[in-house]
């Protein structure tokens, strides 16, 4: 009883420090700003290899999501609701829950891993230790940059996420359910809310960040060569796809509720 009372001491211990050095990685973040322009060129380069990148992965989950949305909401409610209720259910269905949480999860695994396993490998190899004997601080050069670029990317790609869906879907009505387009834009003028896409996006913005955070903190707090650069790539998609569908909960319950 001991030994595992000494176990989850030592794991609840182990996860208060973490947590602790997130807090003040995130301070460091803040503070950095002031320096912004010096990192510009490395903000614009992240924003590339965040946001265009992914622009295809991007466009192909959505647009099969859209349709499986479509599918589903006409199956599940052409006895009870008209035709036009189809259009309004997915609209709103694709801004608030659909596009937010599936771009935040499929950035999680490509963006999120790829950066904890580049800033970890720079960990092991000692380039990141050279930086700071340049004088160069890590966290403003490595992780500011990548922070910036999935807050600024993520809600473009989440409202790019957000028109494939749709088209996709409104097509896949009309060709397989015969709803005509009269039907499904009647439905989303009816229930369309400006708001709704504030939500998405405040959303967007939140795990843009969490995620490319969360893979700079995993990679710069990497150790023990190879073996330790794949625990913090997988350590990185795990804590960011779990914070994600959580802060969804707060989020939903916040702006909605």
């Amino acid at each position: 009883m001991s030994r595992l009372l000494a176990f989850l001491g030592g794991q609840l211990a182990a996860f208060f420090v973490q947590v602790f050095q997130m807090f003040c990685y995130g301070v460091q973040c803040v503070t950095e700003m002031r320096h912004l322009y010096l990192y510009r060129r490395q903000i614009i380069e992240q924003c590339y290899a965040v946001g265009v990148s992914s622009l295809p992965l991007v466009c192909l989950i959505s647009a099969f999501s859209g349709m499986a949305v479509a599918i589903q909401t006409a199956y599940q409610m052409e006895e009870y609701v008209p035709d036009y209720m189809v259009g309004a259910l997915m609209v709103r269905s694709v801004i608030l829950v659909l596009s937010p949480i599936l771009i935040g999860l499929v950035l999680a695994g490509r963006v999120g891993a790829g950066v904890a396993s580049e800033l970890g490998t720079m960990k092991v190899s000692e380039q990141v230790d050279a930086l700071t004997s340049m004088a160069v601080d890590p966290v403003g050069y490595l992780m500011l940059p990548r922070m910036l670029a999935g807050a600024i990317m993520v809600p473009i790609l989440v409202i790019y996420s957000f028109l494939v869906a749709n088209i996709c879907g409104f097509g896949m009505s009309m060709i397989k359910m015969a709803i005509t387009p009269t039907e499904l834009v009647k439905g989303m003028k009816l229930y369309f809310e400006v708001y709704d896409v504030f939500v998405g996006l405040v959303k967007s913005v939140v795990y843009g960040g969490l995620l490319t955070f969360m893979g700079s903190y995993m990679g710069l707090c990497a150790a023990g060569g190879a073996q330790g650069v794949g625990r913090a790539a997988t350590a990185a998609v795990v804590v960011s796809s779990a914070l994600v569908l959580i802060l969804d909960y707060f989020l939903t319950h916040a702006l909605l509720y």
